[in-house]
C-alpha cells in the first residue's frame, strides 16, 4: 500500500511537472507571438485621483486661457478617432480616461495634462507629413500620462525641498482671505506650460513607451522620431515650443532603432485618407500665434469665443486646494488668540532649494504635496480648513515667452488675484531689496477666514513680495494677517524676508 501511494504521488508529480511545462510554453509562445509588453510605469506620491483632479482642472483652465476647436470640428473629431485608437494599445490596467482636444495655434506643439486631457496644436496637425507621425506625436505624450512623469517630478519636488515649480505658472494654495481660488488662478496663468518640463531620462521613456504604443497600434515607430529630427533641422531660430519643453535625450532615432530591432516584424500603415483629408481642412482653419494667444488670455476673449463657438470643457471638478474645500455657506471660524499664533523669538533656518530663510522655530513648514501647492510657513492655529489667515506662502513662477521686467510680472500677478478672487491693492507698488536683490513689494486688501472678535467677517492684509532671479523666473511671497494684527507681525516678517539667501 505505502508503495502503490507512492507510485501515483511519483505519477501526479510527473503530470503536474509536465502540465507546468506546456503551460510555461504556451505563455512563452503568447509573449513571443504578442510581441513587446508595456512596463509597469511604478507608484509615485500622487494618487491616480489626485492626477486626475489636477488634470482636469487644469484643462478646465486651458478652455479659459485659450482658444479651442469644439468638439464637432473636424480635426477634434479626427484627433479624437486617432487617439481612441492609439489608447486601446494601453492595457486597462495602466490606462487613463485620455481626452483630446484641438487649439488653433500656428506653432507646433502638443501636451497631455497628468490624468488624460491632451491638447494638439493645429500647426502640429499641418506640419505632419502623414498619419503616422502625428500618431508619435500623441502617443510620446501619451506616454508621459502613463509613466506619471509629472506625478515623479512633484513627488522629488517635495523630497528635496525644491519648491514644486511649474514652467509658467503661478502656483496656487489657499491664501487666507485670497481665498481657494490661488490654486485655480496658478493653472490659469500657467496652463500653456504646465507640467512640460521633462528629464532628459523622462524623455527617453516617453520615446520608449510612445514606440511600443505606435507598434501596437501598426504604425512604424521610427516615425515619432523622424517628425521630431524634421522638427530640429527645419526650425530656425528658437526652436518649437514643443521642442523646448522636451529636451532630446540623444539620438532618438538610434535609441528607438534598438528598441524595436527584436519585436516581431509586421506591416506598417503610414498614412490614411482621413489624415490628408483633416490636414487639408486644418490649413483653412483660423489660427493663431503664442503672441495672440497670451494677449487675448488678458482680456479673457478666448473664454467667451470658446463659449460662442460651442468649445465647453465639461469635465472639471471643483478647484484642489492643499486644504479642505468648505461650503460657502459655512461661517469663518473665530480668530485664535494671540498666545496661540505669537512668533517665538528663536529662529531656525533651512535652505528651501531655490533660497534659504529663517522663520519662528514654533511655526510649522508645510512643503508642496502636489503640483499647485506653496511652501507655508504658518502657526498652527493660524490655518483651517478654508486657508490660511497668518504666516507666509512662498511660490515660484516662470514668465512665458521673452524675458519680462518685474514690474510687468508684479502687475500682472496683482491682476490676477485681483481678477481671481475679491482682493484688492491697498497701496501703491514699492520698491525693495531683498539678498541684495531689487523686487517690488505691495499691500493687498481682502477678507480673513477668522471672524472678528464680534464674529463678523474682518478685513486681512496680505503682503506681496516679488524678487526677479537671473534665469527670468520669479520668486514671490505673500505674508498673511488680519489687518488688526498684521502690525505685530511685521516685524517678524521683515525678519523673514532680511534672512533670504539665494
Amino acid at each position: 500500500m505505502p508503495m502503490k501511494i507512492h507510485v501515483q504521488i511519483q505519477d501526479a508529480r510527473r503530470i503536474v511537472s509536465s502540465s507546468l511545462t506546456m503551460l510555461l510554453l504556451v505563455i512563452q509562445l503568447s509573449a513571443v507571438s504578442g510581441g513587446p509588453e508595456f512596463p509597469d510605469p511604478g507608484h509615485p506620491g500622487m494618487s491616480r485621483e489626485q492626477q486626475r483632479q489636477l488634470g482636469l482642472q487644469a484643462a478646465a483652465q486651458v478652455y479659459k486661457q485659450m482658444p479651442v476647436l469644439p468638439d464637432t470640428s473636424p480635426e477634434t473629431q479626427y484627433v479624437r478617432q486617432l487617439g481612441q485608437k492609439l489608447v486601446a494599445t494601453i492595457p486597462q490596467q495602466y490606462s487613463w480616461p485620455f481626452e483630446f482636444h484641438v487649439i488653433p495655434q500656428k506653432e507646433i506643439n502638443a501636451f497631455a495634462l497628468p490624468g488624460g486631457p491632451m491638447f494638439i496644436n493645429v500647426g502640429t496637425i499641418t506640419a505632419a507629413r502623414n498619419e503616422a507621425e502625428l500618431a508619435g506625436v500623441m502617443a510620446h505624450e501619451m506616454s508621459h500620462v502613463y509613466m506619471q512623469h509629472s506625478a515623479k517630478q512633484a513627488s522629488k519636488a517635495q523630497t528635496t525641498g525644491l519648491l514644486a515649480g511649474l514652467a509658467g505658472a503661478v502656483l496656487g494654495s489657499a491664501v487666507g482671505g485670497l481665498g481657494g481660488q490661488l490654486a485655480q488662478m496658478g493653472v490659469q496663468m500657467g496652463a500653456q506650460g504646465l507640467m512640460l518640463k521633462y528629464s532628459r531620462t523622462d524623455e527617453s521613456q516617453a520615446d520608449a513607451v510612445g514606440a511600443l504604443i505606435l507598434y501596437k497600434a501598426g504604425y512604424n515607430p521610427q516615425a515619432m522620431a523622424e517628425f521630431f529630427k524634421t522638427l530640429e533641422t527645419e526650425s530656425t531660430g528658437a526652436p518649437p515650443q514643443w521642442l523646448s519643453d522636451h529636451p532630446n535625450p540623444g539620438n532618438r532615432s538610434l535609441a528607438i532603432e534598438q528598441e524595436i530591432k527584436n519585436w516581431p516584424p509586421k506591416q506598417y500603415a503610414a498614412d490614411s485618407a482621413a489624415f490628408q483629408k483633416t490636414k487639408q481642412h486644418a490649413m483653412g482653419v483660423k489660427m493663431y500665434t503664442g503672441e495672440e494667444i497670451a494677449e487675448g488670455a488678458k482680456s479673457g476673449q478666448w473664454a467667451s469665443l470658446n463659449q460662442r463657438n460651442g468649445a465647453v470643457f465639461t469635465g472639471a471638478p471643483a478647484p484642489m486646494n492643499a486644504s479642505a474645500s468648505v461650503p460657502s455657506n459655512s461661517a469663518s471660524p473665530a480668530g485664535p488668540s494671540w498666545q496661540s499664533i505669537a512668533p517665538s523669538q528663536q529662529m531656525r533656518s533651512e535652505n528651501l532649494g531655490p533660497l534659504s530663510l529663517s522663520w519662528p522655530e514654533n511655526w510649522q513648514v508645510a512643503m508642496p504635496r502636489q503640483e499647485g501647492d506653496y511652501v507655508t510657513i504658518a502657526p498652527k492655529a493660524g490655518v483651517t480648513s478654508s486657508g490660511i489667515g497668518y504666516g507666509v506662502l512662498i511660490n515660484g513662477m516662470q514668465p512665458s515667452g521673452k524675458r519680462t521686467s518685474i514690474d510687468t510680472v508684479t502687475n500682472d500677478l496683482i491682476r490676477e488675484i485681483a481678477r481671481a478672487n475679491s482682493a484688492k491693492p491697498a497701496g501703491d507698488v514699492q520698491t525693495i531689496t531683498v539678498a541684495g536683490v531689487q523686487g517690488r513689494s505691495v499691500a493687498l486688501q481682502s477678507t480673513s477666514p477668522f471672524a472678528g472678535a464680534n464674529g463678523q467677517p474682518q478685513e486681512e492684509r496680505d503682503w506681496l513680495v516679488t524678487l526677479p532671479r537671473q534665469d527670468g523666473s520669479v520668486l514671490y511671497f505673500v505674508f498673511v494677517a488680519p489687518q488688526s494684527q498684521f502690525e505685530r507681525l511685521r516685524p517678524t516678517y521683515e525678519a523673514m524676508l532680511k534672512s533670504v539667501q539665494f
